[in-house]
């Protein structure tokens, strides 16, 4: 099989790992940086809101954002051709949505700027669990998971829905990916 322009190239390859809360991302970005002898970007949201000493605002969420497309545009760390990114302004974009009911313009122009080559999209069937940051697990995190998933059906995005739990996510997950770096550009 021909192997992908970008990999052939050297050229950055940029694939983000997304769902709801507790669904393994962190776990799963991690493990494929490993698998992959890639770099990661680890969860800005989740480090932000947990540093903050007050109820997240509007703008707290948009420095996020503004950070998340910071990171995936401005990657400076170790030359490796594949970059994982735990989460992306898919979630944000939802998050915004759901709980001030509107989002910057620009995210929309960004999401579809196609730097993000491929999503993994993390099903709900590792059990939620609660924690001082997660809001919204039971029948939310099933609405959410459905609202990230149509936006990448909207977007047209390349994407692979993994599931399973342990092991068998990350074979699955190893999977897509070596799918997804096979197909010719």
């Amino acid at each position: 099989m021909e192997e992908r322009n970008e990999v052939a190239n050297n050229k950055l390859i940029r694939i983000v790992i997304t769902g709801p809360e507790c669904t393994g991302k962190s776990t799963l970005t991690e493990q494929l940086a490993l698998h992959y002898h890639g770099e990661f970007i680890p969860e800005y949201a989740r480090e932000y809101i947990g540093n903050l000493c007050r109820p997240y605002n509007y703008e707290d969420v948009e420095h996020i954002a503004e950070v998340q497309r910071k990171q995936a545009h401005e990657w400076n760390g170790p030359k490796s051709k594949i970059l994982f990114l735990d989460t992306y302004l898919i979630i944000t974009k939802v998050w915004f949505t759901v709980v001030f009911g509107h989002y910057p313009n620009w995210i929309d122009k960004e999401l579809t700027s196609k730097v993000i080559g491929f999503y993994l999209l993390c099903n709900t069937d590792i059990p939620w669990k609660a924690d001082a940051v997660r809001e919204n697990g039971g029948e939310m995190r099933e609405k959410l998971y459905g609202m990230y998933k149509s936006e990448l059906n909207h977007m047209e995005s390349n994407y692979f829905e993994v599931t399973g739990t342990g092991t068998e996510r990350l074979e699955r997950a190893i999977h897509a990916v070596d799918r997804f770096l096979a197909k010719p550009v």
